[in-house]
């Protein structure tokens, strides 16, 4: 029996399905945004990556405002901190995930040894002694601050991020998933406690699958979170090994629940998630964090949209091309500018420092576009107004907006 034909989507349908995969082909709510429509939210997305920029939001707010518009940031805090539907561990990179996915990452704990980072293996195998310490200090004194267990004078690591050895200690014991998050400070400073004192019972008493079962839902997970997607594109979205991965694919596939695709264009094979949606059309509108799940994955954003994304936090100022913190704006099913933002809440300004726009766009569109969604962001960071400098090609468009728009909401 000859196997299947390969379908062969055309570019913009995967473009259309990838966005609707990650919840751009959903209307934003008309009314309040709660926990009901956040916890379908990073159900559907799986993993809602973490960082400590700050510069405009803490990371993990954003991907909710780009899809949900205005909410309110203490329901998102509820979810993770209070209502433990979602857990904090190490997937994409540091992420929010819904909590039906900590067995199916009992196995990378299990493989500490091979998966986490040097030092903290180092400190486990040098001194173990000091690692049940601290676990104990954690049993009878959480929750507790890796600030806690610092005394006397600070002992440097080297590595990392410079993490004193109570620190490393504890973040040992969080990749083996003996201690996990309770949540984290206004600061971001992560407060631990002993796993079984935050998770909910159903997820603690849940068999732990085997390694390959495990693989399996996570790659599984990962192609209805994408919509369509290469191998390289599945295994990303959880840091899987290619071994791992493309046995998981395989096994997927023959059962049916990944279809081998080819997308014009691409030019690696593709597996489409056989329940996608297959929008018409898409009318998003969102500024996107540099660390979205929709474009974390740059040769992704490149292959999907023609859009060349680098994020240059780390290039030194005077050799950047676009700005410190650079969101991509997308606008239907194209992302057409990036815009560099900074929340300057002492002023009570969101300030754009430059903004610049993709080739062959309709700059009046674009601009009037991103001016309306700059004002809803400004509101919903609660901050007055929205200032354009004249850095970028966009600026004096964008500049030409805003005022219209400002007008336009009377303010």
């Amino acid at each position: 029996m000859s196997a299947p034909a390969i379908e062969r989507l055309p570019a913009v349908l995967a473009r259309r399905i990838a966005l609707a995969a990650q919840g751009f082909a959903d209307p934003r709510p008309s009314t309040g945004v709660g926990i009901r429509q956040l916890r379908r939210l990073v159900d559907r997305l799986a993993v809602v990556q973490i960082d400590s920029v700050n510069v405009l939001s803490r990371s993990h707010y954003l991907p909710a405002f780009s899809r949900l518009g205005s909410y309110p940031r203490a329901a998102l805090d509820d979810l993770t901190a209070r209502r433990h539907a979602v857990f904090e561990y190490w997937a994409h990179e540091a992420s929010f995930l819904p909590v039906r996915l900590q067995p199916h990452l009992r196995w990378r704990m299990a493989a500490a040894e091979e998966h986490a980072w040097g030092n903290m293996v180092r400190l486990q195998r040098e001194r173990p002694g000091f690692v049940a310490e601290v676990r104990e200090r954690v049993r009878t004194e959480g929750p507790l601050k890796a600030g806690g267990l610092l005394e006397g004078k600070r002992e440097r690591s080297g590595e990392m991020w410079d993490w004193h050895a109570g620190k490393v200690a504890l973040e040992w014991l969080f990749f083996t998933g003996e201690v996990t998050a309770t949540h984290r400070t206004t600061s971001f400073e992560k407060v631990y406690d002993l796993t079984e004192r935050v998770l909910p019972a159903a997820v603690l008493q849940a068999p732990t699958p085997d390694p390959a079962d495990a693989v399996r839902e996570l790659v599984r997970t990962a192609s209805q979170a994408l919509g369509v997607a290469t191998e390289r594109d599945l295994r990303d979205y959880f840091r899987l090994r290619p071994e791992a991965a493309r046995t998981a694919i395989a096994e997927l596939t023959a059962a049916g629940e990944l279809l081998p695709v080819e997308v014009t264009g691409w030019g690696a094979p593709a597996w489409l998630d056989p329940e996608a949606r297959r929008p018409r059309w898409i009318r998003a509108r969102a500024l996107l964090s540099p660390f979205d799940s929709l474009v974390w994955e740059r040769p992704r954003v490149e292959r999907i949209f023609g859009f060349r994304y680098r994020l240059e936090i780390y290039t030194p100022a005077a050799k950047r091309v676009h700005g410190y913190y650079v969101l991509p704006f997308l606008l239907g099913d194209q992302l057409v500018a990036r815009a560099d933002l900074k929340a300057d809440r002492k002023a009570g300004v969101l300030r754009v420092q430059a903004v610049h726009g993709e080739e062959g766009i309709d700059r009046p569109i674009v601009a009037r576009a991103l001016a309306e969604e700059l004002r809803l962001m400004a509101d919903w960071l609660e901050l007055d107004d929205v200032t354009v400098s004249g850095a970028g090609d966009l600026a004096a468009d964008l500049a030409h907006a805003s005022a219209a728009v400002r007008v336009d909401v009377g303010a």
